[in-house]
């Protein structure tokens, strides 16, 4: 075989290269994921770190708009900043201090309201009855193992008492650095802003990057005030409602609704489910103590269907598919806080894009419509 005839064959079984763009594209996208994958690592082990800061981020958006208000009424920054994070500390110290009793009380008689709910639905439970029974005797089994070459290892837990003040002692830090971050963002006025135009170079592009601020601070800012007057209206009308109808510690069940409103959809249920079990362990009547869950639905539906389409409008409504990612991945991250961000987050992230051309399409996916061009 001549030289010749090697070089063709080794030729022809080398596999050609990729074109540049394919490759190119795949490198950017490997480089995209691995950046993804870093970003959730950072946020994941760092939560101690990023959690108070953007809560203080958001908190602070939250107020701008009653801080802009008292500055065109001739009232500094600083002063009206002060005046705000200090009620609002003032306001959860008093919350917190009214809604202890009653939450200690409720933990105090969880095994008693199971008992009384296992009695009430103990005509629900019969078909069950026999499964739980064959699942006991497996477990009763597996326990009385004469095999003495088994080992049963038990891990010493720390004391309830110990995990609750470390608890307290960790939800105490979170809440004083949002509160010192957002009163320091609060009063820095414009500083932001004007950061931002200097880093800039054109006057063009100044002002293009100055708008684009001000309209993302504008309608998020003004977005997160008003969903947090509507759910303290909510809770407002619930605990109202529920102290009507003779439902035991209405202030609690009203805070909570108000609080767990700012998680769409899960959070209405969990609402309605406690105050359901709670009802029917208090009232002797069925069909009246499916009056204060009823309640609390008639208030969603109220809520979520007419008032706030009709205050925040349209324009901001998200993807249903969308919240409930973003409140599955974010309270993986963060737990229960990162469920209750993660919708203003997402508010955040869509009305950032959509000033940015190349953004829109993902803005278009978090939205609840889709956006059709003009020439549609």
């Amino acid at each position: 075989m001549s030289k010749t005839d090697s070089d063709e064959r080794e030729q022809s079984t080398t596999p050609e290269p990729l074109p540049g763009p394919d490759r190119t594209v795949r490198r950017d996208f490997a480089l995209t994921g691995i950046f993804v994958i870093l970003v959730i690592y950072v946020l994941y082990f760092g939560r101690e770190f990023f959690m108070p800061v953007i809560l203080a981020f958001l908190f602070a958006l939250t107020l701008t708009p009653i801080v802009r208000f008292a500055g065109k009424r001739g009232i500094p920054a600083p002063l009206s900043a002060t005046l705000l994070v200090a009620a609002s500390a003032l306001v959860l110290t008093i919350g917190g201090y009214l809604l202890s009793g009653p939450i200690m009380q409720l933990v105090d008689d969880a095994p008693q309201i199971g008992r009384e709910l296992t009695e009430r639905m103990r005509e629900l439970r019969s078909p069950l009855d026999r499964l739980l029974a064959i699942s006991r005797q497996i477990d009763e089994a597996a326990d009385t193992t004469n095999d003495q070459g088994v080992l049963k290892v038990a891990v010493q837990q720390p004391g309830i008492l110990s995990q609750a003040a470390g608890n307290m002692l960790s939800a105490g830090t979170t809440i004083a650095i949002v509160f010192v971050l957002s009163l320091f963002l609060l009063a820095s006025g414009t500083l932001f802003y004007e950061k931002i135009v200097q880093s800039f170079t054109t006057m063009t592009e100044k002002k293009r990057a100055l708008r684009v601020v001000y309209d993302v601070e504008r309608e998020v800012s003004r977005y997160l005030l008003t969903v947090a007057i509507i759910n303290g209206g909510l809770g407002v009308v619930v605990c109202v409602g529920l102290w009507a109808l003779g439902m035991p510690t209405p202030l609690l069940w009203g805070a909570m609704a108000a609080l767990l409103n700012f998680l769409p959809y899960v959070g209405a249920l969990m609402t309605i489910l406690v105050v359901a079990v709670i009802s029917i362990v208090t009232f002797d009547s069925l069909s009246y103590a499916l009056m204060a869950p009823s309640f609390v639905i008639l208030c969603n539906i109220i809520e979520s269907q007419i008032v706030t389409p009709l205050v925040v409008g349209r324009r901001l409504e998200l993807n249903a598919v969308a919240i409930l990612i973003a409140v599955a991945f974010w309270s993986w991250l963060w737990g229960f806080v990162g469920a209750l961000i993660a919708v203003p987050l997402l508010v955040v992230i869509k009305v950032f894009c959509d000033h940015f051309e190349g953004l829109q399409q993902i803005g278009n996916f978090l939205s609840a419509q889709q956006v059709l061009n003009q020439d549609d």
